[in-house]
């Protein structure tokens, strides 16, 4: 096996045993374990005899059995079980109880690993089914040893297998896999002005990822960081709510010599693992468009209790996207500048670039933001890129650190044209992108210049009033049969004993034919006619009496100002860089000389169009090209009916 692609293939061949006793989404329960565990053990069999004659030769309770043991096998991890999976088919009637035994004899932290497969309840289904030692047999025949299956490929093998368990569940496979070359991307980025400083010998940085899936960001920018620098050191932390994934992970990282004890599992927002920790760079790809209503109540409490010192104060997104809550999440994570601050990338939709209008939580998340001078960079991504998905994706590049030339300023990258087609889908990925792209789209951020993939903004380019534009109420009152059917149909007047109600109907139908645009003599009037009837009637009345009316005095409040027609009320936006009075003297006053402004109501929003700003207008096509075009076709039909016709 020459590659990762058709190990894969040789493990997905165990599910040819599976089928008829598994359903195909049950499929990765035991191929996800039984590849780690036959990973593991692949590691740990040159080491075995050494390790087992060791752990005899030890007193009992000795308390740094851990450190002994693993310092023989050179990894962070041991089994002190007298089988390997190779000598577990030697007794083919105890295998189950057997392997139950050798899972047992591994140390506490990678027993915790596996434990999170739940892989007890396959070994039991597995032995009803009489496939145990088929499986297991199938398994003994992979060659897994890092030797024969780098780290890197063993990655690739993980997050295969996920993506095609998950597609097999209905799952979102792009919740626990992203594409490698996106993965370089956003690591390249990450680290494209931090050279000199990750160069330098005996350089140490930490890496975070609160959705970490099978840790192939953490993988990747490792791997990444010892290219520019092999005496460099990357501490790579994360954590992760699937239990598989997280178990895949951990024993990923264990395996390449990384504390595995960093990967943490469960919810980063009502479990964060690591809640004091600060780093250096941080890496995400969030679910899209995932609700958070199950941390709900936690993530308001914190919000309400702690907010600008917890990690939710600017804001809380719309109950159905919570990507916006994972980078408040990280950026509550960075170091201060005075320590040096930090970097982070973050894969969006388009959704969080404007979702929202001026005052919503998403508009005042990026507020915060903009304002306080984070956001570094966004690039438009391709369509048709993820696995679980075709839409457009976005990356996100910020930091507490920006250089001076980028301080106060956002560039904005327009890589959705640089992709290269794949010869054959994964799902809804079409699309990839090739190293030579993304080196270019590296280069366009790195150089920070003007150009046609690329923009430059100061924040405030970015924000927005929204002012309330008002116009004055202008009616009369009349009363039609229109008025008295209006008022039949209003709620107090509905609920009055019916012969109340008559006499209420019946004393305004005496005012038919009146008209007015005296507000306080038609109100006096209808008081007269309904004597004591209480505000709500009469309210009720007024209101099924009014008529708008263009032509009518303005009507004015107790202190002479005009009262504004809930009707006619709009809504504009205007940039933050532009005075409100000549925008209104400009766009609004020469078509509505009246309206005015409402201060008290204007709002201030944010929101990054990146299509816009790279929109390139094409003319259409000269009508005369079109009809010629559709003449021609006429035509070609015609010879072709006629055609049908001779024979």
């Amino acid at each position: 096996m020459d590659n990762f692609q058709e190990k894969v293939a040789f493990i997905w061949s165990v599910a040819d045993l599976l089928r008829g006793d598994y359903k195909q989404s049950e499929y990765g329960k035991v191929i996800l374990p039984l590849t780690v565990l036959r990973r593991l053990d692949s590691v740990l069999e040159p080491t075995k005899a050494e390790v087992l004659k060791r752990r005899r030769d030890l007193p009992g309770r000795l308390e740094n059995v851990d450190l002994v043991l693993m310092g023989i096998t050179e990894h962070a991890f041991y089994n002190t079980s007298e089988f390997t999976f190779r000598t577990l088919l030697d007794d083919p009637p105890n295998l189950g109880e057997n392997l139950r035994r050798y899972i047992r004899g591994f140390d506490a932290g990678t027993g915790d690993v596996i434990a999170k497969f739940e892989f007890e309840a396959q070994i039991r289904r597995l032995e009803r089914s009489n496939l145990l030692y088929k499986v297991v047999s199938k398994f003994c025949d992979m060659e897994l040893h890092p030797d024969r299956v780098s780290n890197l490929e063993m990655g690739y093998v993980y997050e295969e297998l996920v993506r095609r368990f998950s597609e097999l569940s209905n799952e979102t496979a792009g919740e626990h896999f992203t594409p490698r070359e996106v993965i370089r991307l956003m690591v390249n980025l990450l680290f494209a002005n931090d050279r000199d400083l990750l160069t330098r010998r005996g350089a140490i940085a930490t890496l975070y990822d609160p959705a970490c899936g099978t840790g192939g960001m953490l993988s990747v920018a490792e791997d990444h960081l010892r290219e520019l620098n092999p005496g460099a050191r990357l501490r790579v932390y994360g954590q992760e709510l699937n239990a598989e994934t997280y178990a895949v992970c951990r024993s990923d990282m264990m395996l390449k010599g990384q504390d595995a004890s960093s990967i943490f599992f469960g919810n980063s927002f009502t479990e964060d693992g690591l809640e004091v920790a600060k780093f250096d760079y941080m890496l995400a790809n969030p679910p899209f468009g995932v609700e958070w209503k199950k941390v709900e109540e936690q993530v308001r409490a914190e919000r309400e209790k702690r907010g600008f010192d917890g990690r939710f104060g600017a804001g809380l997104p719309r109950i159905n996207d919570g990507s916006l809550l994972f980078l408040q999440h990280m950026l509550s994570k960075m170091k201060p500048p005075a320590k040096g601050g930090s970097r982070l990338a973050i894969v969006f939709n388009a959704s969080p670039l404007f979702t929202g209008g001026a005052g919503s939580g998403e508009s005042e998340i990026r507020r915060w933001i903009i304002e306080s001078d984070w956001l570094e960079a966004i690039v438009g991504l391709p369509d048709q890129l993820f696995y679980n998905t075709g839409i457009s994706t976005y990356l996100w590049v910020l930091t507490n650190r920006k250089s001076p030339e980028r301080r106060g300023r956002v560039q904005l990258v327009d890589a959705r044209e640089l992709w290269t087609k794949m010869r054959k889908s994964l799902g809804e990925k079409r699309k990839t992108i090739s190293d030579d792209q993304i080196a270019e789209i590296t280069r366009l951020y790195s150089a920070f210049e003007e150009g046609d993939r690329c923009k430059i903004f100061e924040n405030r380019d970015f924000g927005y009033r929204r002012i309330t534009v008002e116009r004055p109420l202008r009616v009369r009152w009349e009363v039609t049969d229109e008025t008295v059917a209006a008022l039949r149909r209003t709620k107090p007047v509905e609920r009055l004993e019916e012969e109340e109600r008559a006499r209420v109907v019946s004393a305004v139908e005496g005012l038919r034919g009146t008209s007015t645009t005296e507000g306080d003599a038609f109100a006096e009037k209808v008081r007269g006619a309904l004597g004591k009837v209480g505000k709500p009637i009469e309210k009720s009345v007024l209101d099924a009496a009014t008529v708008r009316d263009p032509e009518a005095p303005v009507v004015t409040g107790k202190k002479g100002e005009p009262e504004p027609d809930p009707e006619l009320r709009d809504y504009e936006n205007v940039p933050l860089g532009e005075d409100v009075g000549e925008y209104m003297e400009r766009e609004v006053a020469p078509f509505v000389p009246d309206a005015w402004v409402d201060e008290a109501k204007t709002k201030v929003g944010y929101e990054v169009p990146l299509t816009r700003h790279f929109y390139k207008y094409v003319p259409p096509r000269p009508l005369e090209e079109i009809d010629a075009e559709i003449k021609a076709l006429e035509a070609e039909i015609l010879e072709l009916l006629s055609q049908v016709t001779e024979k």
